[in-house]
């Protein structure tokens, strides 16, 4: 019977592929003013189906609670009024952003007088692994569409309510100004079957990406045999190097770790320079305790937010482990570090290439820890929370990328395309 079971997900999957390789060409073709129009179409659907995507939101979010998931994954599972009027404005503003397909990127004449040029084109058939996010179905599926992809989505298992009623939504749009749906498809997630199909489409599916956990990204880049643009956690840093301005430093620390502490910007380590953390770190411990946060320090950090009087319960000891670990709740590790090529150092060993914090009125400083660190976003004097495709101006955001091929850091609407150079010639031979 497992066997027969399967079978028949991973053949609904190969038809679901094959469907949306068939609506890749047709997407490809589809002129701006079709692709906007199903962006605008998409709004509408979501503010007039509103209620009953709520609702399917509560029926995951209580099934989820019910199974003891952690509140910082609720966090990312939660829909509201708030968070789906900001989807749609995100629809707007991608609905404004340039049409980049068909953008020349080089143009020359070669041998002979053959004019050449270089154009950009959609990737063809991306796919999409991710967690308990149903924003990101709405973020993925309308940068699809506005780069002319089709896109599948295979969401988390608890997340499932959620999504079915979205794409189904997101799919009346796509109808409603002659697109085939086909191209907006949701895989199931109720077994891994529909996760390990997919990885196997290669020839059908173009590009994967997958955006989450440590875990599943590292699943998906190990066992995958289409493309995958890697997603990375976000153990991110901020360091208060010796010149740092209390007052920023403070007002940065506290929106970095408390602001959304479950998103993937959000910073999970503190490093201080060790003969200017009596003044910098008391304030800010205190602050961060105030505000409910665990401080994981290494000894003589601890030492500092004790005497400054931090409750004994907020406290705890770092292990090496702490240094790598991605919190995603109201905890940071916390390390004295002796100087800037230390938290370098520091940085590059436990870091995943996210994004990275310094807090400094030395700007030697600043520009040696900019070229140092090795990241997709390096911030001078600024939170960790900005990496995000939109504050970025890049036309939304399908996930930030850690690595170095194609496209690092928000991948907003040029990350979902290729290029191609269209050659034209009178007869010309070789």
């Amino acid at each position: 019977m497992a066997d027969t079971l399967t079978t028949t997900a991973a053949s609904s999957v190969k038809q679901q592929a094959q469907a949306a390789k068939q609506a890749a060409q047709f997407l490809a073709a589809a002129p701006i003013e079709v692709r906007n129009g199903a962006l605008a179409a998409m709004s509408e659907e979501l503010l007039t189906n509103e209620e009953i995507i709520l609702a399917a939101n509560m029926l995951d979010i209580d099934a989820a609670r019910a199974e003891g998931i952690h509140e910082s994954m609720i966090d990312r599972l939660t829909l509201n009024p708030e968070r789906l009027a900001g989807c749609r404005q995100a629809l707007a503003e991608l609905i404004a952003f340039s049409d980049v397909l068909g953008e020349v990127i080089e143009g020359r004449t070669i041998a002979q007088g053959i004019r050449m040029k270089q154009v950009r084109v959609p990737l063809g058939v991306v796919g999409m692994i991710y967690e308990a996010r149903p924003n990101v179905t709405i973020d993925a599926a309308s940068i699809a569409i506005k780069t002319g992809n089709t896109i599948l989505l295979r969401g988390g298992k608890i997340a499932q309510q959620t999504n079915d009623v979205l794409v189904d939504v997101l799919r009346k749009a796509l109808v409603k100004v002659g697109l085939p749906d086909e191209a907006l498809q949701n895989l199931d997630a109720t077994s891994r079957d529909s996760a390990h199909e997919l990885m196997g489409l290669h020839g059908l599916v173009d590009v994967l990406i997958p955006r989450g956990g440590a875990g599943l990204i590292k699943n998906v880049v190990e066992n995958s045999k289409v493309p995958v643009i890697e997603t990375g956690t976000g153990n991110c840093h901020v360091y208060l190097h010796e010149a740092a301005d209390l007052e920023m430093a403070l007002s940065i620390v506290m929106n970095a770790k408390t602001q959304r502490p479950s998103v993937c910007n959000a910073a999970e380590s503190l490093l201080i320079d060790d003969w200017a953390a009596k003044d910098l770190f008391p304030s800010i411990a205190m602050a961060l305790a105030d505000a409910g946060t665990t401080l994981v320090c290494d000894e003589a950090s601890k030492a500092i937010a004790a005497a400054a009087g931090v409750p004994a319960d907020l406290l705890r000891d770092a292990t090496e482990e702490d240094w790598g670990t991605e919190y995603l709740d109201m905890t940071i590790s916390v390390k004295l570090v002796s100087d800037i090529d230390e938290a370098i150092a520091h940085i590059d060993q436990y870091g995943s290439s996210h994004s990275e914090a310094i807090v400094t009125d030395d700007y030697a400083a600043a520009q040696k820890f900019s070229a140092g660190v090795d990241a997709a976003a390096v911030y001078v004097n600024a939170s960790t929370r900005f990496c995000d495709g939109g504050l970025f101006g890049l036309g939304a955001e399908i996930g930030i990328s850690t690595q170095k091929l194609h496209a690092r850091g928000p991948m907003g609407v040029k990350a979902l395309t290729s290029t191609k150079y269209i050659l034209e010639g009178s007869g010309q031979i070789r």
